[in-house]
């Protein structure tokens, strides 16, 4: 954990939310938020995942369970203001700023919505603030279900190419069976391969131990050792959960066979169809060779038709296919620019944008 540049921290509603009160514990949060500033403090940055608005929302509207859906949906909107306020708080006395962003899944998976928050959340971290990330479930529907943070989690970890995510659950880890059921169940320290068998150590979906619980939590670590993150599952219920991690406590780490920024590459030249191209001159097509970002004023023809994101090849002169990235403009946009400097961009299409028309992190070279 302490190799890791970018950090996400799952946590669950039981473990912020005193289950009999409705109160948040603010306790165990002000230990999570001193480890928080240490990770800072040695130069890692880090991102929050957290349910609790339900929880805190339905005891403060007086809400009995089961809960309907827009009874859900109620509670949310009044818990996640106090859920927000008592991040705010804790961070605040290390200094941190806190930001709080509301997703739900489908902004992870429709393109344009991903890299609006891919955008905001990698803004917010070079800025130096904490991002404080929730399901949006005022306005989620069948995303309110136990376990869906878990994903979540692990798509935000796809979506900003964070090194490692660290699940805090009421399990200590990952076991052949369901310890609690069998106590001759073996626990598994390190997994690199989401094989069968390790599949069906989650268990029945409809178990205690399978739903909401290590299914999900398998799910997520699918996701991650696909993006190159190690994941892992863990107990957080001791003060400093994440000091506990360093310090030898038990946890299953899920380990990828590669780093998030080679696997996010390998994804954008195995997966996507190029959608156009952009032809550069030379001194740009040395540039990309040597690492650097493809600005506006290196591209000489820009060809096809496609939006902010897609994939386009990147050509040099002779028509030699350089490499392909994703493009931060749309194609009409990227004939307005092209061949001029990036500090001209805003006074062509009067708004400021990236100022690479491909940023190197998107971008893949042939060979």
């Amino acid at each position: 954990m302490k190799q890791a540049r970018r950090l996400i921290i799952k946590i669950g509603s039981s473990l912020l939310v005193d289950d009999v009160s409705g109160h948040i514990r603010r306790t165990w949060l002000d230990s999570l938020c001193a480890d928080i500033a240490a990770c800072r403090a040695r130069g890692q940055e880090v991102l929050i995942v957290s349910s609790g608005a339900v929880a805190v929302g339905r005891r403060q509207l007086g809400l009995k369970q089961p809960l309907r859906l827009e009874e859900k949906q109620a509670a949310a909107a009044c818990g996640q203001i106090r859920l927000a306020h008592a991040y705010q708080e804790a961070l605040a006395h290390h200094s941190i700023t806190v930001a709080q962003v509301l997703l739900t899944l489908d902004d992870s998976e429709d393109r344009r919505r991903y890299l609006n928050a891919r955008s905001t959340l990698d803004t917010l971290l070079r800025l130096g603030a904490v991002p404080v990330i929730n399901e949006n479930d005022t306005v989620a529907t069948a995303e309110i279900r136990v376990g869906d943070n878990d994903r979540l989690a692990a798509r935000v970890a796809q979506m900003v190419s964070a090194d490692a995510l660290v699940l805090f659950s009421d399990i200590d880890g990952l076991y052949t069976a369901d310890p609690r059921k069998h106590p001759d169940a073996r626990f598994i320290p390190e997994v690199r391969d989401l094989t069968p068998e390790i599949e069906a150590m989650a268990g029945d979906p409809g178990s205690a131990y399978g739903s909401g619980g290590m299914v999900t939590k398998l799910t997520a670590a699918r996701i991650c050792l696909s993006a190159g993150c190690r994941m892992a599952i863990t107990k957080g219920e001791m003060q400093h959960p994440l000091k506990a991690i360093e310090d030898g406590s038990r946890c299953t780490w899920f380990i990828p066979g590669s780093e998030p920024r080679t696997a996010r590459k390998q994804w954008i030249f195995g997966s996507m169809k190029p959608a156009g191209a952009l032809v550069l001159d030379a001194g740009a097509a040395r540039a990309l060779a040597s690492g650097s970002s493809l600005l506006p004023a290196g591209v000489v023809v820009v060809d096809g038709e496609f939006d902010r994101g897609d994939c386009v090849l990147v050509k040099s002169a002779d028509g030699r296919v350089l490499g392909r990235g994703l493009v931060a403009y749309s194609a009409a946009d990227s004939r307005a620019i092209q061949g001029r400097k990036s500090t001209e961009i805003e006074t062509i299409l009067g708004f400021r944008g990236r100022d690479e028309l491909i940023h190197r992190d998107d971008l893949v070279m042939e060979g």
